[in-house]
């Protein structure tokens, strides 16, 4: 591990990427400080601090206390991560999207315009509630002296947010595209890490006080740890289908004859219903700024709160029923089978065509069961021990949704780097054996 973080920081190019990247999510911190025009902060603070298990506060968790800020990026980069998990599914049902994205990299570039646009068409839409329904609430209690709920206060709020989703959009394609990859999901992970070093630091000083058990607070951190690395383990879990070609003569030579593999995941949905989940959660915000004042409402919001354990099963269930949703999309049986009869190739002891398909849907569906389960037990158990343990300060930051981000996020940029590494003969982070020779 340590000489594969010494390969990458003296390679050149890697090195840049690494540093850029770096550099970009710095200046995404530091657009948490730059607020939004006439939002009193404090106050917002203060009541985020009442409502740190409920929907608000799910808010500010993918938002990388953004919210919490008020500032440029109070929404965060979440309305585009949603519009592209709609758009991903539009594109199954909806034959005009379904054929650009068989046209190859041109077709694609199409879909992310529109999800681009997407996204921050949704980013207004919620801007524009939030202006309305939260900070246009209570007679404008969040907003500064010599500022009025109106038409300039929502339209500057709007144009603001609009502004601070797109910069994002700008940053994460950036990190993508100069970066080291996966630049929405970085975005997210930088976030949520960010909040962590804080949150921490409150904990040990309600230690000092007596307000928290220093014991109970080493267990829950031991189980963090534990959970790190199973969830390490499972994402890189995989079933192997063997996958044989035929020979063929060509002339006086003999082509194909090679053996291979189809990987299939266990967990091949990856955070993807994780987020889902949590931005369905958030309805329940949009239901409260409605109606603030109503009990109605207020139960509705409270009952939906995944620190409870109504809400909690609601979480496990929406994320089991995405997983299976999104391995159907990204996952399409009818297709292997039939590029591998057409480049001559199939599954031992199956036959092509009906058989391959039926076989491959079983072994997807059995590991999608597992995965699923998998996920719900994620997002289920840091609440759980929040019950056993008593430390209530630490679950919802350190909950089994940024938990498997984090890990998520992180395991791919490890995949990332390690691919540049072996490019050029050095050996990756999850490499399992040694690879020899010199840069080229």
């Amino acid at each position: 591990m340590l000489a594969a973080f010494r390969s990458a920081i003296i390679i050149p190019e890697l090195r840049k990427r690494i540093l850029f990247t770096l550099l970009v999510l710095a200046l995404y911190r530091l657009g948490t400080f730059i607020p939004t025009p006439g939002v009193d902060i404090s106050k917002i603070r203060e009541f985020l601090g009442t409502q740190a298990g409920s929907a608000l506060g799910l808010v500010n968790l993918f938002s990388g206390g953004n919210f919490e800020q008020f500032s440029i990026f109070a929404l965060g980069i979440m309305p585009y991560i949603t519009a592209a998990i709609i758009m991903q599914l539009l594109v199954t049902v909806i034959p005009a999207l379904e054929k650009l994205q068989k046209e190859g990299e041109e077709g694609r570039r199409i879909i992310t315009q529109y999800t681009r646009i997407a996204g921050i068409a949704l980013g207004a839409v919620q801007g524009l509630f939030l202006a309305t329904a939260f900070l246009g609430s209570n007679n404008g209690a969040f907003l500064l002296p010599g500022w009025e709920p109106g038409f300039f206060f929502y339209f500057v709020v709007v144009v603001t947010q609009v502004a601070g989703i797109a910069l994002l959009l700008w940053m994460a394609e950036r990190i993508t595209e100069y970066g080291i990859g996966n630049g929405t999901s970085m975005v997210i992970f930088a976030g949520i890490v960010a909040a962590w070093l804080p949150q921490l630091g409150r904990t040990f000083g309600l230690v000092r006080t007596g307000e928290v058990n220093l014991i109970a607070l080493l267990i829950f951190l031991a189980f963090i740890v534990l959970a790190f690395a199973a969830m390490a383990a499972v994402q890189q879990a995989e079933r192997r289908i063997p996958v044989q070609y035929a020979r063929k003569q060509v002339g006086r030579k003999m082509f194909g004859g090679q053996a291979t593999y189809i990987p299939i995941k266990l967990n091949a949905a990856g955070v993807i219903p994780i987020i889902f989940a949590a931005a369905l959660l958030q309805l329940p915000l949009f239901i409260t700024g409605v109606f603030p004042d109503s009990p109605v409402a207020q139960g509705v919001a409270n009952f939906f709160t995944p620190t409870r354990f109504p809400g909690l099963l609601i979480e496990v269930l929406l994320i089991i029923g995405f997983t299976y949703v999104y391995t159907a999309v990204q996952f399409d049986p009818r297709r292997i089978s039939e590029n591998l009869r057409e480049y001559g190739g199939f599954i031992p002891g199956i036959r092509p065509g009906d058989p391959t398909v039926k076989f491959l849907e079983h072994i997807v569906s059995r590991l999608t069961l597992w995965g699923a389960i998998f996920l719900g037990i994620v997002a289920a158990l840091p609440t759980i021990m929040q019950n056993v343990t008593g430390v209530t300060t630490l679950a919802f930051h350190f909950s089994g949704i940024s938990l498997l981000i984090v890990v998520g996020v992180a395991l791919d940029t490890l995949r990332q780097i390690e691919a540049q590494l072996q490019m050029r003969n050095y050996e990756g982070f999850l490499s399992k054996g040694r690879l020899r020779g010199r840069t080229r």
